[in-house]
């Protein structure tokens, strides 16, 4: 089983794909036992063989982790609950699903007159917008928050900071708001959303 698991997570960190041989050398086995591995996990759609051969992430993986959100969602609600009252914004978690960011869980404040409605499963690219920078910055190892003025939306602004330390989960914690928002304050607020969220999901 453990090599199962690690053969799943080097194919995973593999964006173009594994060759047996690859994976062979990579978990310093032969090439008779990879293909011992793979069998099941292709059966139950874990991995799956693209045309040229190369072992790639299956469907079934995609199955699981949207079974798995649900729990990310709720173990994230206290942090984005406490963000939003703060920064006086919605809140919001965003998660990486098919090269896209996808908000996850959305939490709007109680006291402000008006807000911005952001819709759970709401999708946009990764390099637009302060949640999807926030992820794209956390893959280079930075945890500083970004900021941004109507990337995906006209007269909304953002702030978020991505989620480090949560294995196998790249995500962001953000706001947006209908108003210019303080860098350096709600900066350090998402900041310390992101940092809460992390701990709670480890």
């Amino acid at each position: 089983m453990e090599r199962g698991l690690r053969l799943l997570h080097l194919v995973a960190e593999a964006s173009g794909g594994l060759t047996v041989t690859e994976a062979a050398n990579r978990l310093g086995i032969g090439r008779a036992a990879v293909y011992r591995l793979a069998g099941p996990l292709t059966a139950h759609g874990m991995l799956r063989r693209d045309e040229a051969g190369r072992l790639r992430l299956g469907a079934g993986v995609l199955h699981l982790a949207r079974r798995a959100q649900p729990l990310l969602a709720e173990g994230a609600l206290p942090a984005l609950r406490r963000l939003a009252e703060q920064a006086g914004a919605t809140a919001h978690l965003t998660v990486v699903e098919g090269g896209e960011g996808v908000a996850l869980a959305v939490v709007e404040p109680s006291w402000t007159s008006f807000h911005v409605a952001y819709r759970t499963g709401a999708r946009h690219p990764l390099d637009r917008g302060a949640a999807g920078r926030a992820i794209l910055a956390g893959r280079s190892g930075s945890a500083d928050p970004v900021s941004s003025s109507g990337e995906l939306q006209a007269g909304a602004y953002g702030v978020a900071a991505p989620v480090l330390g949560v294995p196998g989960l790249e995500a962001s914690v953000g706001v947006v708001a209908l108003a210019p928002l303080d860098v350096d304050s709600v900066g350090a607020q998402v900041r310390a959303a992101a940092t809460a969220i992390a701990t709670a999901l480890r």
